[in-house]
């Protein structure tokens, strides 16, 4: 039986507040951590630094599939009265290109991984199976443009940012206030 979806209310759930909170920390120690470790080259091994880096990544698309699967049965609360349809149409490919890419970052640094051997451990306690054999052309690639989609996820965050000030600073609407 699929469960019913509840009704928007005028502000996101605890548990949708607390998913949301969850994946920004991670996200900023995952990229503190990209920035100070370092380079990954041929004879890199994971550890320290980057061993984090990787089971930060795997927990950031464990939390987001989770949040998924919650935003899949509670309905966000309602879009503000009055809001123009082009601001609307720009916060859904917002949310759509965040969702996204929380997914497609971590799975691309997750074969990348698999394709030079090592193996990705969630919090250095469960190992997780490769996505892609040992040498795979296709996880070499998927490391190859791992930075770069970064550098297009903090761009859609830095939009993600400027429009909850703009609600709050601007519009003057309770958007913001829903998530806090």
């Amino acid at each position: 039986m699929i469960p019913q979806r509840q009704m928007p209310t005028d502000s996101y759930t605890p548990v949708a507040k607390v998913f949301h909170w969850a994946i920004v920390i991670l996200v900023i120690v995952q990229f503190a951590l990209a920035w100070t470790m370092p380079d990954v080259t041929r004879d890199t091994r994971p550890i320290d630094l980057i061993g984090w880096h990787l089971s930060v990544g795997a927990a950031i698309l464990f939390v987001v599939l989770a949040r998924l699967a919650w935003r899949l049965t509670h309905h966000a609360p309602a879009a503000p009265e009055g809001l123009p349809p082009v601001l609307k149409l720009v916060s859904r490919a917002t949310h759509f290109l965040l969702y996204a890419l929380l997914i497609v970052l971590p799975l691309m640094g997750w074969a990348n991984a698999a394709a030079r051997g090592w193996t990705v451990k969630l919090f250095s306690i469960v190992s997780l199976p490769p996505l892609v054999a040992k040498g795979s052309p296709l996880g070499r690639q998927m490391g190859d443009i791992h930075s770069t989609t970064a550098i297009i996820f903090l761009v859609v965050i830095a939009l993600h940012v400027a429009g909850a000030l703009y609600h709050a600073l601007i519009l003057r609407d309770r958007t913001l206030q829903r998530m806090l």
